[in-house]
């Protein structure tokens, strides 16, 4: 027995060290080859960092490229807080008229080709644009395609896979805690931002990264809802690789990874330190009551 329990685990740890390796070493040839000095992506001519400095004065790139990170992270802060919201409610709300309507529309984009979601929403933007246009007093509405419609595309893109992150964090969730607080007099908006809210933080950061991923790396429904002016990074890299691979593409990739890396490495350290010290202060709090409960036994 113990012996295949030993086999079982040499073949575990191989799987993964083979699933690490074909997930990473893309990337790491990647990085690798920003640093080349030929123009060929393909072919090592040695070490050299100027296409960071061409990069650096491509104003295409660059703006494109702010352009997407600000996106990002407008559309995942928005996902974020619609995805607690309704988390919560599917989560603690077990049964309510039109739950099993409102769990399914959330959860549509997940297996809805983005295709179709682009175009309906293409469809949907351009009926209001009629709309407002033929009302006179809402005139002052009207909106062309471009930041905003982008906007509203990745956010409903994001915030069904928020809402899954979230919802299974609060199933997890000790409920005793929360009807603990309500019972010693709490409201339910103080049991949230003090109790709940903090439980399920590392589901919101993990939320938030999930969704700038999938907001940054999104071309279809961008393709369909951005107008002049508001080309996304994706859609720049995507439009320059019809011409041929383009060095700076490493360096620029190379930057994001560094910066993605940066930011989950602390993400992760601020949420270990916070389990740490809520873990901490339940073990003092189980060791006072212990010791009240034994001197009064005493």
């Amino acid at each position: 027995m113990s012996s295949g329990s030993h086999k079982l685990s040499w073949f575990l740890k191989c799987s993964l060290a083979l699933g690490l390796l074909f997930l990473y070493i893309p990337l790491f040839i990647l990085v690798i080859y920003s640093f080349n000095d030929s123009k060929l992506v393909t072919v090592w001519g040695g070490f050299s960092t100027k296409w960071y400095g061409i990069l650096m004065d491509n104003d295409v790139i660059l703006s494109a490229a702010w352009l997407s990170i600000k996106l990002a992270a407008m559309s995942s802060l928005a996902a974020v807080v619609l995805g607690t919201l309704a988390a919560y409610a599917l989560a603690r709300i077990k049964r309510f008229k039109g739950s099993t309507l409102f769990a399914g529309m959330v959860s549509a984009p997940m297996v809805m080709p983005d295709v179709i979601t682009g175009l309906s929403m293409l469809l949907l933007i351009i009926q209001v644009q009629m709309f407002l246009q033929n009302t006179p007093a809402l005139e002052w509405l009207y909106f062309d395609r471009g930041l905003f419609t982008v906007w509203l595309g990745h956010t409903t893109l994001c915030l069904a896979y928020v809402t899954v992150v979230i919802r299974a964090r609060l199933s997890e969730l000790d409920q005793n805690l929360e009807d603990a607080a309500m019972d010693l007099g709490a409201r339910p908006l103080k049991i949230f931002f003090l109790i709940t809210l903090p439980l399920i933080m590392p589901a919101l950061a993990s939320g938030f990264l999930l969704g700038i991923t999938l907001s940054l790396d999104d071309v279809v429904i961008t393709s369909f809802l951005s107008g002049p002016g508001s080309s996304t990074l994706p859609q720049v890299i995507f439009s320059k690789i019809k011409l041929g691979l383009d060095p700076q593409m490493n360096a620029l990739a190379t930057i994001m990874i560094a910066i993605v890396g940066t930011i989950v490495i602390i993400l992760n350290w601020l949420m270990m330190r916070q389990t740490t010290k809520r873990e901490r202060e339940m073990a003092e709090a189980y060791r006072q009551g212990a010791t009240q409960e034994s001197n009064t036994a005493v």
